[in-house]
């Protein structure tokens, strides 16, 4: 059973991961290794360069983040900025993801974090960890 909540929630992690990459950059602007690191950190899932770095190419494409690079430390970082554009997809996200959770017999997200007398108990764990990395914000 653990292995398939551990499968389960990897693959929901690849469907919803330019969700949470623009929430993290829109608490903050991020460079790609940080990104890395914060999804390592907040899921328990590791996504390498080749995974985050191609997003981000094309998120920059979509016109959703925008990329500079910061040249004042040793090494060179690029640099990725929330545009407007990203914030709006990630509130019609955001929004879609609370209406499918209702939808499937949860409440989603609410101010107040997860109520979890009315999640389906399988959804439990992975949407812990959604709200736990919003925190960390």
């Amino acid at each position: 059973m653990v292995n398939n909540s551990k499968e389960v929630q990897v693959k929901l992690m690849k469907g919803l991961l330019d969700l949470i990459v623009l929430q993290f950059l829109s608490s903050q602007p991020m460079h790609g290794y940080q990104i890395i690191t914060k999804i390592r950190k907040a899921f328990g899932v590791y996504f390498g360069p080749s995974t985050i770095y191609p997003l981000l190419g094309t998120l920059e494409k979509k016109g959703h983040v925008k990329s500079e690079w910061n040249l004042s430390n040793e090494r060179p970082r690029k640099v990725y900025t929330l545009t407007s554009e990203g914030q709006n997809l990630l509130n019609f996200t955001e929004d879609s993801l609370n209406l499918i959770c209702r939808k499937i017999g949860t409440n989603g997200f609410s101010n107040n974090g997860l109520t979890e007398k009315h999640m389906q108990p399988a959804l439990r764990p992975f949407m812990k960890k959604i709200e736990n990395s919003k925190r960390l914000i």
